[in-house]
């Protein structure tokens, strides 16, 4: 079997309230390979957001490691984690948090560019990850000339443009209709299985979790594996 791309040991958060500590993420250990979809439920409050900032670099656990690539992330400095993220994670929101004044193409070339790429290759290779989502007449169109499911789309685009190692979805269907809904899981689902990419995705949506390669409920701080 292929090393893991993503890696948790031991990770645990506990925030400090005016009640006092409160505990999200109890010890948790996980491993999410290349090429695999992994569903991650639980209602809200359960810690799904927290386990993904972790995760992604975004916030350091209390406690536990997050490796990526088996590079073990906990002791970077503020800086190598920035870089990191940038080049080997790519993230996907409920809200697409498009940029407005920016086309479809314009809006998965620029973290290319911020990344060093030329603007010409940024472009071409934007240009390619829409069309392979379905949406190469759109490419000009503003973020506001959109459907819900075609903007959401883009925002999978962005965050594949860096070529990341995984990808973190926070409820990325959350705001879309069913059928909609599964045409954008079906998106993630196809591009895991083209690129390699790796694919964690926090969700509400039991009929979308049902199709992934494995799903964990978050329960208590602990994650449970769900039978299939």
């Amino acid at each position: 079997m292929s090393e893991p791309v993503l890696s948790l040991r031991g990770v645990a958060r506990t925030y400090r309230t005016g009640e006092g500590a409160l505990e999200v993420l109890r010890g948790v250990d996980l491993d999410v390979f290349p090429g695999e979809v992994v569903g991650l439920i639980g209602p809200s409050g359960s810690g799904k957001s927290s386990l993904l900032h972790a995760a992604g670099l975004l916030e350091h656990p209390t406690e536990g490691r997050v490796m990526i690539e088996g590079q073990d992330c906990s002791k970077l400095t503020d800086r190598a984690r920035t870089r990191l993220r940038l080049g080997l994670i790519g993230f996907v929101y409920q809200f697409h948090h498009l940029l407005a004044e920016f086309s479809a193409l314009d809006n998965v070339a620029l973290p290319q560019m911020i990344a060093g790429q030329s603007r010409a290759a940024a472009r071409r290779r934007a240009g390619a990850l829409l069309t392979h989502l379905g949406l190469g007449e759109r490419l000009n169109h503003q973020p506001g000339q959109l459907s819900g499911g075609e903007q959401q789309r883009v925002a999978i685009a962005r965050a594949l443009a860096n070529e990341p190692r995984v990808v973190l979805a926070d409820e990325p269907t959350g705001n879309l209709d069913p059928h909609t809904s599964g045409a954008v899981f079906q998106a993630l689902f196809d591009l895991a299985r083209v690129t390699g990419v790796a694919i964690l995705i926090a969700t509400h949506n039991m009929e979308l979790a049902r199709y992934m390669d494995r799903v964990f409920a978050l329960k208590d701080g602990h994650l449970e594996l769900q039978p299939r």
